[in-house]
């Protein structure tokens, strides 16, 4: 287990988690915002784009109370990101993540993942900054990172391919600097 917070842990993600994944990542309404609902997943998929890599991805399951609910990964900026997100060679994790059993929907559950998730990265991963880039047609996502201390950077103009078009992003930080109460 990576770090456990009340009732919520995160531990690496498994083999026997693609079948709880292709779950998740076949409900249309997951698909809304994360990955598309033209492109549900088979477990065949969950291997090829979350188990079968070595891209310096931490791929996770969370878990609450005792129930698998979602799904947070996180990963070190490459030189070519920060390049596009205009940071210089500071040490930038980014993550993303989503609440794949729906029913764990608007409980604070995703502020408590993000906050945790966080405090993770600059605790045990010396964590400058922790990024994200979620779509500027998510408001229901940009209000728990704004809950969470996460603050607009800058608008990224076409930057996902989601169900045929390419989705505008914010580029939204967390910044460690001036933290000193932490999360």
């Amino acid at each position: 287990m990576l770090f456990q917070n009340r009732k919520l842990a995160v531990r690496k993600m498994k083999a026997k988690d693609r079948y709880i994944m292709a779950q998740w990542l076949s409900d249309p309404a997951v698909l809304e915002f994360y990955e598309g609902r033209d492109q549900p997943f088979t477990p065949e998929k969950i291997d090829e784009k979350f188990l079968n890599r070595d891209d310096g991805v931490t791929r996770c399951m969370v878990d609450y109370g005792g129930t698998n609910i979602g799904y947070i990964q996180f990963y070190p900026l490459d030189e070519e990101e920060r390049k596009i997100y205009g940071y210089e060679d500071e040490y930038i994790f980014g993550i993303d993540q989503f609440i794949g059993k729906t029913s764990y929907w608007n409980m604070g559950i995703g502020t408590l993942l993000v906050k945790s998730m966080v405090r993770y990265l600059i605790v045990e991963k010396n964590a400058y900054r922790v990024v994200m880039d979620p779509q500027v047609r998510n408001p229901r996502a940009l209000r728990c990172y704004e809950k969470c201390g996460f603050q607009k950077v800058k608008l990224l103009p076409k930057r996902e391919l989601h169900e045929g078009l390419y989705e505008d992003c914010w580029l939204i930080e967390y910044n460690t600097k001036g933290d000193e109460d932490g999360l």
